[in-house]
């Protein structure tokens, strides 16, 4: 039996040796490099090429190497009796915390527009918001929204948030899925953190902007596909957004030639918001490898029908 390692356009020797300090009898294979196909009977993807599940006749598990598990869900070459899991480490979750505390900072702060002043040497105050002023709005309260969210509220933020299911977190004002409107109304800034479903593509859009309460702001470190890009363009050069934080996009690396590049308004991050960490993956990964030997409960293992 053996664990495979199918992940694009990185190295992942790192990872391997990993698994391998863990316990150096797993036996490992990097895609394309996979000499026994019929013996893979656990895998790790991301950015994986599609279809190529179907070459491994015993699979009984895939794990996604970070929270998101889109890609996986919409590779059909994944057998049914599969099953697919996730990586939840505590670093990811600090990470998106801090990337979402420090965006929104940077928002009330005017700190984009004062690097670019003195890209220019120009000198000029800008009023800065009151955390009292606006309200953050989260959507998607999993492991990562609902960190965010605690972050956010320790360091002294009004913020509420939004998931397709009723949650309750202490301290926090939650809506489900058919109090949405109700959700936006108020909301200054807006965080997606929602996983990717046929519900969610798309839902950044402009009828959800005209919701937003003035001014308004975007931050989305989910996935690029919630976001109708031609919307936010649209909501910018007509001040419904005043300003928007990207972190992920449709096509990473986000292409050269795109629109977003030469927008003011727009900070662009290529993905870093959470990095999976090699040693803490590993852990999490051979744990559930020797569950599926042992014919354990996989931990955090997903529901294929809601997507997440």
């Amino acid at each position: 039996m053996s664990l495979l390692i199918a992940v694009q356009h990185r190295d992942m020797t790192k990872f391997k040796d990993e698994i391998l300090h863990i316990d150096k009898n797993i036996d490992v294979e990097i895609w394309p490099n996979v000499k026994h196909p019929d013996r893979v009977q656990f895998a790790v993807a991301w950015d994986h090429p599609k279809q190529i599940f179907q070459n491994y006749p015993n699979l009984k598990a895939v794990s996604s190497l970070g929270a998101g598990v889109d890609h996986l869900l919409s590779d059909n070459s994944i057998p049914e009796t599969v099953h697919i899991t996730r990586v939840v480490a505590p670093s990811l979750t600090d990470q998106m915390s801090d990337f979402v505390l420090t965006a929104v900072l940077n928002l009330f702060r005017n700190t984009e527009r004062y690097v670019k002043q003195q890209q220019k040497g120009h000198w000029e105050k800008h009023k800065a918001y009151s955390k009292s002023e606006l309200t953050i709005g989260i959507m998607g309260l999993g492991e990562l929204g609902k960190a965010a969210a605690q972050r956010l509220i320790a360091n002294g933020f009004n913020v509420k948030g939004w998931a397709r299911t009723q949650k309750s977190i202490a301290g926090l004002a939650t809506y489900s899925n058919n109090e949405l409107t109700e959700f936006l109304n108020g909301a200054n800034v807006l965080v997606c953190l929602l996983p990717l479903t046929s519900e969610t593509d798309g839902i950044l859009e402009i009828d959800l902007f005209k919701k937003l309460s003035q001014p308004a702001f975007l931050i989305n470190a989910a996935r690029g596909e919630h976001l109708v890009e031609e919307d936010l363009i649209y909501a910018l050069d007509t001040g419904l957004i005043n300003h928007a934080v990207l972190d992920v996009f449709p096509k990473e690396p986000l292409p050269e030639s795109h629109a977003f590049w030469n927008r003011d308004k727009i900070t662009i991050t290529p993905h870093i918001a959470s990095v999976t960490d090699p040693k803490e993956a590993a852990t999490l990964i051979v744990e559930n490898y020797k569950r599926l030997l042992s014919g354990m409960e996989l931990l955090n293992a997903i529901d294929k029908k809601k997507g997440y």
